[in-house]
């Protein structure tokens, strides 16, 4: 595909999910931290998970594209390892439920919409990272993964994978929060 497609397409979403954020704000911490079961994520806690792996991804892209002195290449080509990752975050019908990593996992955390604006703080930050990404090579420069620094993949995946898993868990709050009017309409209609 070619890199400014690509680059394109993952600026379209980043901006969709700031959008859906700056709509949560008008939304009660009460209503963004409610579950569907005690196992669920609430709305804020899906946005803290994102948060954590910003914490990571931000500063590591930074430091890859400062550093580099490659030239921009006019396709991407997804490497084996980096398009499996990136792949298997894309939402599905059914979301397939997946493990995360301890450090990652924001449950029972005490959220409030701080939570919101940082991730639209680092979303924004992701928009300045794609536009720089613009002028070096997605196809040489390689990042380490959250998983482990031993593992590094190409910027172009790196991009691909956290966006999507951004977009996996933007429609996860997005059905919890469906869940919690479901819930409001019946009590209101109960009462």
């Amino acid at each position: 595909m070619s890199t400014s497609q690509l680059l394109d397409e993952l600026k379209t979403l980043t901006q969709a999910h700031i959008k859906y954020a700056e709509n949560l704000l008008k939304e009660t911490d009460e209503k963004l931290n409610s579950r569907i079961s005690d196992g669920s994520w609430s709305v804020l806690e899906c946005l803290e998970h994102l948060n954590r792996y910003g914490d990571f991804y931000i500063p590591e892209i930074t430091q890859r594209i400062s550093s580099s002195k490659t030239s921009p290449a006019n396709a991407f080509k997804p490497g084996l390892l980096g398009n499996y990752f990136a792949k298997s975050m894309l939402p599905k019908d059914k979301l397939n439920k997946m493990k995360t990593l301890k450090s990652m996992d924001p449950i029972n955390s005490q959220l409030d919409k701080s939570v919101v604006e940082k991730f639209i703080r680092q979303q924004s930050q992701f928009l300045d990272l794609l536009e720089k990404a613009v002028s070096v090579d997605l196809n040489t420069i390689k990042t380490s993964v959250s998983i482990s620094k031993l593992i590094k993949i190409k910027l172009g995946d790196t991009f691909r994978f956290v966006i999507y898993h951004n977009d996996r868990h933007i429609l996860q709050a997005e059905r919890v929060f469906e869940y919690s009017l479901i819930g409001e309409i019946v009590a209101k209609r109960d009462q």
